[in-house]
């Protein structure tokens, strides 16, 4: 299976002129297990990644994930991977098994994420939508790039960027229906009373987050790109599923960019934010 096939991965990166991927864990991950199952799936899968770092260090970063229903357990695991060779960022869902992410419980964990300088990659899981969305794949087409402007309203309108300012967050699908949405988000930021506590625009925070390119759209790529800047962009794959790029250079090549744009968004973004050392540009 190319999920864990690391030479046909290798061959893969490869044919695709990728240099370098960072290694996460697909859904459903590991929060619908019990405290102590889920840090050892947790464990499993870290020390994994970790392996597969060691064995091709200039190939393959760790992003870790964590036991996040168990704020105890995932800190300690938090504070074991940091120390690990290769990790360089965590994992992690949307929502927790129904949890949005300024839930309470969360926080400890996000402070401990922010006071280590790690950044947080996101990904849809238990996304909304039910069983309108239970056809035609609309769980994903649909539920996935919801779902993550969900998690990044709750991060904006909670105070959690607010309250954790040098905490870095990736959304996925070039930040899914947001930067879409995020006029009609500032006109309701204006008018109604359930967002006056918030200092400022919703828009201001779009700089906040990072975002891949997981957009299957020239003009909406480069529209986010506009929103958002090429130095917040960072070439994705969503290797090795069916919704993601069989060549994800070669999309990112399409788009209307500057020489220096490009150069962001294939190399610089992500070794700045994942603290890699390669060449800007694969």
């Amino acid at each position: 299976m190319k999920f864990i096939d690391l030479p046909q991965r290798l061959a893969e990166m490869g044919l695709q002129g990728v240099a370098m991927q960072a290694l996460s864990l697909t859904a459903p991950m590991v929060y619908w297990a019990d405290g102590a199952t889920s840090q050892k799936l947790a464990c499993a899968w870290n020390d994994g990644a970790i392996a597969a770092h060691k064995a091709y260090p200039d190939r393959f970063v760790v992003l870790a994930t964590l036991p996040m229903l168990d704020p105890d357990r995932a800190i300690d695991e938090l504070n074991r991977v940091a120390q690990q060779p290769g990790v360089r960022g965590v994992y992690m869902g949307t929502n927790i098994d129904g949890h949005d992410l300024d839930d309470p419980m969360f926080e400890p964990i996000l402070a401990r994420i922010e006071a280590l300088d790690l950044p947080i990659f996101l990904h849809p899981l238990q996304t909304i939508g039910g069983k309108r969305l239970g056809v035609f794949y609309l769980n994903n087409f649909l539920g996935n790039p919801i779902d993550t402007a969900i998690a990044a309203a709750h991060l904006i309108f909670a105070g959690v960027l607010d309250r954790h300012p040098k905490l870095q967050v990736n959304l996925p699908h070039a930040g899914g229906v947001l930067p879409i949405l995020i006029g009609r988000i500032d006109h309701g930021w204006e008018r109604r009373k359930e967002t006056k506590h918030l200092a400022q625009a919703p828009s201001t925070y779009l700089r906040r987050f990072t975002y891949d390119t997981i957009a299957h759209s020239k003009p909406i790529m480069e529209f986010v790109i506009s929103m958002v800047g090429a130095d917040r962009v960072m070439i994705g794959s969503d290797y090795c599923f069916d919704m993601g790029y069989e060549q994800p250079v070669g999309f990112v090549e399409e788009l209307n960019l500057s020489s220096e744009e490009r150069k962001m968004i294939l190399g610089t973004t992500a070794a700045k934010l994942l603290k890699l050392n390669v060449e800007a540009g694969t």
